[in-house]
């Protein structure tokens, strides 16, 4: 600013230039560091629920890290939430995933600025290679049944007419379920995540203050 109190041409374009940095670096970060977010439905109750707010890591997805079974992951919404009998493949269990987003200005609105996109908060279940089987209320891993203190003891795991519930888990995917099995459109409806797919890792739950601390 001169003597006059005005603004030059100079000065301004400094502060456009900074603005822009700023803008830029803050991008970088949620995209490839870390980001908050909120809860929004109750497919993770009791251990999410509505309202409550998430810190979620995302440099498991910058260093490509495979999750590990009872991660709790935030991943790119399947363009198809459930799968019918005779549309599914279960030699192949993939979600479906059709978007077609083709210019560069497109792909940085839908993935860094997720304008228009959705995502899942889920559990990871079952890991690449395994054999995951539902029945009797319970999930079986390579014929033995998982153990999921995570869940209110009188919820049992029902097919919820998904068709993925006895399958082998695709190499590079994952099989995700809430923790609030009755109201989880999850892997058992829609298939086994990619992950390329998954977002972040949930960390810290930093709001309300009472809860506050890891998310396990």
């Amino acid at each position: 600013m001169n003597e006059e109190g005005k603004w030059n041409a100079k000065e301004i374009l400094e502060w456009v230039y900074c603005i822009i940095i700023a803008v830029v670096l803050a991008l970088l970060v949620r995209y490839f560091v870390g980001t908050p977010t909120i809860v929004q439905q109750p497919s993770m109750y009791p251990t999410l629920k509505p309202g409550q707010r998430l810190l979620l890591n995302r440099t498991v997805r910058t260093f490509k890290h495979t999750p590990e079974r009872g991660d709790i992951v935030t991943f790119e919404a399947p363009s198809k939430g459930y799968v019918s009998s005779i549309e599914a493949n279960l030699k192949n269990p993939v979600a479906t995933y059709d978007y077609k987003i083709n210019n560069l200005f497109s792909k940085i609105r839908y993935y860094v600025l997720e304008i228009g996109k959705t995502s899942y908060i889920k559990r990871v279940i079952g890991l690449p290679g395994e054999h995951i089987k539902i029945e009797n209320g319970k999930v079986y891993i390579n014929g033995e049944e998982l153990d999921e203190p995570y869940l209110d003891k009188d919820v049992k795991t029902e097919s919820l007419d998904g068709v993925f519930t006895d399958i082998i888990v695709p190499q590079n995917c994952v099989f995700v379920m809430g923790d609030n099995r009755p109201q989880s459109t999850d892997s058992r409806r829609f298939g086994c995540i990619p992950l390329e797919k998954i977002e972040s890792k949930v960390w810290i739950r930093f709001w309300p203050f009472d809860v506050f601390g890891n998310v396990e």
